[in-house]
């Protein structure tokens, strides 16, 4: 498999990063992209070297866990670099990024005691540890709880040692809060908003904030702040915002006729098993393309996603977004956003409001 490797200076990679940001750029629109993306692209190898053992560790707490990588998209680097002046491109930690979805949090925990007690055997290893966020101990103010670490990748290998330093982001979620999190990214999606960066309606923000909490009491942890822990209370202000906001029927809409084109395979390798695939949704046209490629087409994978994002660069209603996974199943149920299907959020919120919501232990 052929992977990117960094060829630009840090300082050329920055000032790149500043046109995505809005700013103003000594290089211009074409070279500023190829630059961002070169450093975006370099990102896979070591993203994959994480993923693997994420799989690995995952699948041994929770034999259902389901795992996936992404390479962040370029209007999500520049809503981030925008939202935060004082942040460079090179700085930013999640440019790779890989995730594990377990049935539980009981499952989240026993995941994240595997990272640790392996970093406290070997805290000389390999790959260097450098901090982590627990958001679901102490969950954001917009409601997301997740788990995540952030490490340093490291070889030892001359082979590999262009990747030295680059940074990989580890995130470790219950299938509740990948409910949420999904939910998020569909109606921020169908209304236009970035609720994912905490700008929009707030009405909408206020809905998440309390689901959220339901969702947190529900798993035994910590609620968002400045939400009811009362469920009595909870429940009466969560009817409110459901009823006003219709959001059964906003939820049932967002899916509703949208068309799901499958896997197209793009190169030559016939015959051979798909491990990397380009997602667009058109939520204008209402439809889902899936591209598959096999990993020896990994940088024409990439260089498709630049062209793509560049192509639909003013069409925010267009997402795309480069993703590794086992199988397109495992697709469908890593991103159901990309396919708006938030089934699983509006089981959770009728079981918040008729008071019947559970979680099984694992």
């Amino acid at each position: 498999m052929a992977y990117s490797r960094p060829i630009y200076k840090r300082e050329d990679i920055n000032l790149a990063g500043r046109l995505l940001a809005g700013q103003v750029c000594d290089f211009g629109p074409r070279q500023a992209l190829t630059i961002i993306n070169n450093w975006r692209s370099s990102h896979a190898f070591p993203l994959n070297a994480f993923h693997v053992t994420l799989r690995q560790r995952a699948q041994k707490v929770d034999a259902k866990a389901l795992t996936a990588q992404r390479l962040k998209r370029l209007p999500s680097i520049g809503l981030k670099l925008a939202r935060f002046p004082e942040m460079r491109l090179t700085q930013m930690q999640d440019l790779g990024g890989c995730r594990a979805v377990v049935r539980t949090v009981a499952a989240v925990d026993r995941l994240v005691v595997a990272y640790k007690e392996a970093t406290a055997k070997n805290p000389k290893a390999r790959h260097e540890f450098l901090h982590a966020k627990d958001y679901i101990s102490e969950p954001k103010t917009d409601g997301y709880r997740s788990y995540h670490m952030i490490y340093r990748y490291r070889s030892k290998s001359r082979k590999h040692q262009a990747y030295n330093g680059l940074k990989i982001e580890i995130q470790i979620r219950s299938s509740l809060q990948h409910a949420w999190a999904t939910a998020v990214e569909i109606v921020s999606t169908f209304t236009g908003q970035a609720l994912k960066s905490n700008i929009g309606d707030d009405s909408w923000k206020r809905f998440f904030k309390l689901m959220s909490t339901q969702m947190a009491l529900r798993e035994g942890r910590a609620p968002v702040p400045d939400t009811p822990t009362d469920l009595s209370e909870l429940r009466t202000e969560l009817r409110e915002l459901v009823d006003r906001l219709n959001v059964a029927d906003v939820m049932a809409g967002c899916g509703a006729g949208l068309k799901a084109i499958e896997p197209k395979r793009k190169g030559r390798g016939k015959g051979k098993k798909a491990h990397t695939y380009l997602m667009i949704l058109d939520s204008q046209k209402r439809f889902t393309r899936t591209i598959g490629y096999t990993p020896a087409e990994l940088m024409r994978a990439q260089e498709d996603y630049l062209e793509l994002e560049k192509k639909n660069n003013d069409k925010p209603w267009i997402q795309t977004v480069l993703v590794s996974v086992d199988s397109i199943a495992t697709l469908k149920r890593a991103y159901p956003n990309y396919y708006l299907d938030s089934i699983a959020f509006t089981d959770a919120v009728e079981q918040a409001l008729d008071g019947s919501a559970k979680t099984p232990q694992l």
